[in-house]
């Protein structure tokens, strides 16, 4: 991994979106809309939506994370970082910002699904404490691909929590 840059983590706003959406075209095979992005906006009761800034004067958007939080749960949806900006520890510090996000919120636990090649989101979620559920075959299209399910516990979430990095603007 390389040298983490300096960053901070900062709630998405809609002025983000272009950015975001330049990341998220870039880096799926079947991307989020806009639309769908908007849709979140609209639900800041369960929508966390975090992004990763460059420090300033560029303040451009490295990498961002959407979940849903609701009950005791928080479910990771989308995560993605600019092809530059990746290996440098900045998907790890927006997952901990999350986790410790949620956790306040209620979240006792998270999950999430990850394509089974994405070798590089499954040891990132493996080394934070995810453990690995199941497998939905055939969840993803673009290609057809199975999903790995991943769960953290509560005692991992604490783990997280007190691993640092977890804060926000």
């Amino acid at each position: 991994m390389g040298t983490a840059p300096a960053v901070t983590i900062e709630r998405m706003t809609k002025e983000d979106l272009d950015q975001v959406m330049a990341i998220e075209n870039a880096s799926f095979s079947m991307p989020w809309s806009r639309n769908l992005f908007l849709a979140e906006f609209r639900n800041p009761s369960v929508s966390l939506m975090l992004v990763a800034r460059s420090a300033a004067p560029a303040r451009e958007i490295l990498a961002y994370i959407v979940c849903w939080v609701f009950v005791d749960e928080l479910h990771v949806l989308v995560l993605a970082t600019r092809r530059d900006a990746r290996r440098k520890g900045i998907a790890r510090r927006l997952v901990l910002s999350a986790l410790a996000e949620g956790y306040r919120w209620g979240a006792r636990k998270a999950y999430l699904e990850v394509r089974e090649s994405n070798r590089a989101a499954l040891a990132l979620y493996s080394a934070l404490g995810f453990g690995t559920g199941h497998v939905r075959a055939d969840y993803y299209d673009q290609p057809v691909e199975n999903a790995v399910v991943m769960m953290l516990d509560t005692e991992g979430m604490r783990h997280c929590i007190g691993a640092g990095t977890g804060s926000f603007v």
